[in-house]
Parts: C-alpha cells; sequence; structure tokens
C-alpha cells in the first residue's frame, strides 16, 4: 500500500542579511515526511532546525526551493494565506506553551475553532473531547497559573489537536518540564501518534528524539543524517526499567 505523502521539501534555502553578511541558515534541505510518522529534528543550536520548524509550520517563506503540504505549494503563498494553512493543517506545541494567561483551560483550547468559525456549542463540545483525551476534563475552568507545567502542556497538545490537524509540530515540548513530567508528555505524543496523528518534535535532546520512529539530523543547514529510529523508548521501557 502506498503511503501518503504530507510533506515535501525540494532543494529549501533560507538566508539572511545581517549588516554586509549573507547568513545560510538552510542550504539545501529536500526530505518527504509521510501520513502517520513520528518524525524528530534534531541539531545544535545553528544547525538550521528551528528555521526548518518555521518554514515547515508555516511561519516563514524560504528564500528559494518549494515546499508542498499535502500536495498544495506552500512556499510562495502570502501571510494570509499561511495564516489559514497554519490554522487548519498544523497544530503547534512550543516550549513555553503559549497559552492566554487570562483564558480558562476550555477557553485556549477553543481558540483555534473560533478562528475556524466554528459555532460556540459546537466549539465547547469538541473541547471538551479533547480536552478528556489528554486527561484533562477536571481542570476546564481552571487558568494557566492554576496549573502545573504538565498540565499547562496538556493543554497546549489538546489546542493543537482541536482542529485536527494532518501536523502536530512540537518545539522542544519538554524544554520547560521536570523528568518525570517530560516522560508523561512524551506518552501522551506516543498516544498520539498510535491514534494516527502525525508529527513533528524539534528537539537537541538525544533522550527526546528516541521516542521518534525516525530521526532527522541537521548541521550547517543541511541533513547531516535521516534514519530510523531501531532503539525507540516508549512508556513500556520505562515502566520496565522503574521495576528493574
Amino acid at each position: 500500500m502506498q503511503r501518503q505523502q504530507i510533506i515535501q521539501l525540494i532543494d529549501i534555502k533560507k538566508y539572511y542579511k545581517v549588516g554586509t553578511h549573507i547568513v545560510k541558515a538552510l542550504q539545501s534541505i529536500s526530505l518527504e515526511i509521510y501520513k502517520n510518522e513520528y518524525v524528530a529534528l534534531m541539531g545544535a543550536s545553528g544547525s538550521g532546525k528551528s528555521t526548518l520548524m518555521n518554514i515547515i509550520g508555516c511561519l516563514d517563506t524560504p528564500t528559494s526551493g518549494q515546499y508542498f503540504l499535502n500536495q498544495k505549494d506552500v512556499s510562495k503563498l502570502d501571510d494570509n494565506q499561511l495564516a489559514e494553512i497554519r490554522n487548519k493543517e498544523i497544530g503547534f506545541v512550543f516550549q513555553t506553551f503559549n497559552l492566554l494567561s487570562r483564558q480558562t483551560a476550555l477557553e485556549n483550547v477553543m481558540l483555534p475553532l473560533v478562528y475556524a468559525g466554528m459555532n460556540k456549542a459546537k466549539r465547547i463540545k469538541r473541547a471538551n473531547e479533547v480536552l478528556e483525551n489528554v486527561q484533562l476534563l477536571d481542570r476546564i475552568t481552571h487558568k494557566p497559573n492554576e496549573l502545573s507545567g504538565g498540565q499547562r502542556q496538556r493543554v497546549a497538545i489538546a489546542r493543537a489537536l482541536v482542529n485536527e490537524p494532518s501536523i502536530i509540530l512540537a518545539d522542544e515540548p519538554t524544554g520547560n518540564l521536570d523528568s518525570k513530567t517530560s516522560l508523561e508528555i512524551m506518552g501522551l505524543f506516543e498516544q498520539i501518534h498510535k491514534l494516527g496523528n502525525t508529527i513533528i518534535i524539534v528537539t537537541h535532546e538525544e533522550d527526546i528524539a528516541l521516542h521518534a520512529h525516525r530521526i532527522i539530523k541537521l548541521k550547517d543547514g543541511l541533513v547531516e543524517d535521516d534514519y530510523m529510529n531501531k532503539t525507540i523508548k516508549t512508556m513500556t521501557d520505562y515502566t520496565m526499567e522503574s521495576v528493574n
């Protein structure tokens, strides 16, 4: 059975002008990502992984090259068109959660549905569904400052899922969490992947990358390595380690 291609990058370059210098953040990136893949983008600071994440997430456009998302060339779209793609096709999870401090968990999760034009009754129903999926139904009326770091990240993940996007794009999703909570969040991503979602995690941490099924390593704006992970870390592994 033929795999469905979600992302295709063809000779993507991204250059920035800093004073009189040209910084080549991405020199030439070509790769494909398929439906229900679980991918980790790895690289040290300055490797180009954040720039690549911004292009995949339609937060930025390449200097040259083509980016196809679900067979549509999005590399030349204007800001309004990119905003529409982001709302419909991509669910974002950030290291700093990016929740609205004055809004409840439920209201934060409903926000993408407001932009999508869904009526209030349907917004509430759908937001409750995804909050139940991340085990936070008992916290829906709480504001971010009334939640733990792990709970805030669960709200952010629920918000990312609420529009049923093609891709979940997570930028250092455990960067602000302790070790135990990080494992819980990675366990949640594992469950989301099993339900059929395509997940791309951007990280510099080897332990986090090992949860992904495919690892793409960047260096100096180029793909240094791209391989299937044969030592996938699952929550079962951690359970066994704690027993032993």
